[in-house]
């Protein structure tokens, strides 16, 4: 992706250049910078727009990308953290049959006004399809309040859960200094295997209350270009958090 920040004059400014990029073939997408109100929701039918409205998620934007397919965006009038409004994404991509590898705080929606570039969309005239503004109201949907609450409500409620299990063996420093990822990259123990690792800390870390946005840091100091792209690297990271938030807020059974 040849990514650019722009403020909405330099955006207006740039429509030409853009047209040409998306004559000779590329795609074009917009997602606000840096943490934001907004929640992207991929690959939606019209059916699931309804029922958004129905249940209360009033869509701030929605955009034709495709003959029938939708993405909406949610404005919950506020600012998400960032790991925040992944978890928001995902539990509203799972409540209204939306792609979920979409789902998550930095994805980039398309701009309406320029053409879709997939293959698989050309139609029998030879064309691809115009990404339509369908609506544009910005307004912050119903239930923005009462979701948030909830969604606050499960996550506090994961964390006491996993303050209340059995923390891995793998103790802290005797001056109750908390390891940190460097010593366990120089465990013997792991190989060098840099995925075993980055598990194993964001077990240790998470169970020892360090902050989620540190143990993502922590997981990141080391390179990860194997992975592929920015994108790929952030989901892995999120893998790595996600299963070690799995596998701490399971409860141990008693043998």
């Amino acid at each position: 992706m040849l990514l650019r920040t722009w403020d909405a004059a330099t955006l207006l400014r740039s429509v030409g250049w853009l047209r040409l990029q998306n004559r000779d073939g590329r795609n074009i997408y917009i997602r606000p910078l840096g943490e934001y109100p907004l929640s992207l929701l991929d690959d939606l039918t019209s059916e699931a727009i309804e029922e958004m409205r129905s249940e209360g998620f009033h869509p701030a934007v929605v955009v034709e990308t495709s003959l029938g397919n939708f993405q909406a965006w949610l404005n919950h009038g506020e600012i998400l953290t960032k790991a925040f409004s992944s978890k928001v994404a995902r539990v509203l991509a799972q409540k209204f049959c939306a792609d979920p590898s979409s789902a998550d705080w930095r994805h980039f929606g398309r701009l309406a006004g320029f053409t879709n570039r997939k293959q698989e969309h050309i139609n029998d005239q030879g064309l691809f399809p115009f990404v339509k503004l369908m609506e544009a109201n910005g307004e912050v949907y119903p239930r923005a309040q009462e979701f948030l609450a909830e969604m606050r409500q499960a996550v506090e409620k994961a964390r006491r859960r996993a303050a209340r299990v059995r923390v891995p063996a793998i103790p802290a420093k005797p001056n109750g200094r908390l390891l940190s990822i460097e010593e366990f990259r120089n465990k013997p123990d792991y190989q060098h295997d840099g995925n075993r690792i980055d598990l194993a800390y964001a077990l240790y870390a998470l169970s020892h209350r360090v902050a989620e946005n540190e143990v993502r840091s922590a997981i990141a100091s080391r390179d990860l270009s194997r992975k592929g792209n920015e994108k790929r690297q952030h989901d892995y990271i999120d893998r790595t958090v996600e299963k070690a938030w799995k596998a701490i807020s399971t409860p141990t059974r008693e043998r």
